[in-house]
């Protein structure tokens, strides 16, 4: 079963998803961003969500995680919860 470990931000905004993009694409701080403007509980710990295998994730968040690039950084990918910016750590 592939499991894999990533780290997110949470936002109800699109347009705040695309700004939080862009800051990042310039090298600001995920783990910073994701402390101040997440709304998932993990933003207390950067965005972290550990690991986790495929399917325990909603299928839009699940396929960036196990489709896109690793380290790079997708979205905002529109889910139930709202938008999300998506970075594989790794995948096995």
């Amino acid at each position: 079963m592939a499991t894999a470990s990533a780290r997110h931000i949470l936002v109800k905004d699109k347009v705040l998803a695309e700004k939080l993009k862009q800051q990042l694409d310039k090298g600001a701080d995920f783990a910073k961003l994701a402390k101040k403007h997440s709304t998932c509980p993990s933003g207390k710990r950067g965005g972290d969500l550990g690991e986790f295998r495929r399917g325990q994730m909603v299928k839009a968040f699940d396929d960036v995680v196990f489709k896109k690039d690793v380290l790079k950084i997708h979205g905002p990918v529109k889910t139930r919860f709202g938008f999300h910016l998506i970075q594989t750590i790794y995948r096995s």
